[in-house]
């Protein structure tokens, strides 16, 4: 992890864009209805999604993967296509550094009861709505509370999710 904060601050420092990967766990509640999984900052205790910083050898979505697992301790598919971006103000020892975050998906198949964070996180399943209250990044919050499976009316065997505005409104 120093190593990779010693590469943020270098990049920063170049004026070159910082970037992290992140994931939104999401699974159907028995009512069909969509439900995001929350995660713990380690520091601040803060709501998050899991994220992290790009792995060599790795695609986004992999990396995305990793993190969900990692932070979050589920399984599933990451969806191919990141559903949306945000950014953030990252705090380093001596300054601050603003993070451009790539965000995926990823469909929750399993749900694992101990994981490698798992002393250090809370995780939490909620309602979109109820999710983006507690997120402190504006960005992030949009993102999460515009969350909608809106092919699953059309056509109930697929569940593929997507941002935006609901059609009805």
């Amino acid at each position: 992890m120093a190593a990779s904060k010693k590469k943020v601050v270098r990049k920063a420092r170049k004026g070159d864009g910082v970037r992290q990967v992140a994931a939104i766990p999401f699974r159907l509640n028995e009512h069909s209805d969509v439900e995001v999984m929350l995660v713990t900052s380690r520091t601040t205790r803060r709501f998050i999604v899991p994220k992290g910083w790009p792995m060599k050898g790795k695609s986004g979505r992999k990396a995305a993967t990793v993190e969900a697992q990692e932070e979050a301790g589920v399984l599933g598919k990451t969806l191919k296509q990141p559903a949306g971006t945000y950014c953030y103000w990252k705090r380093l020892a001596n300054r601050f550094v603003r993070v451009d975050v790539v965000v995926y998906l990823l469909e929750v198949t399993e749900e694992l009861a101990d994981w490698q964070e798992a002393r250090r996180r809370q995780r939490a399943w909620l309602a979109p709505a109820d999710a983006a209250l507690l997120i402190d990044e504006p960005d992030l919050s949009t993102l999460v509370r515009n969350i909608r499976i809106a092919e699953l009316e059309h056509n109930p065997k697929k569940q593929s999710p997507a941002f935006g505005k609901d059609p009805a409104q």
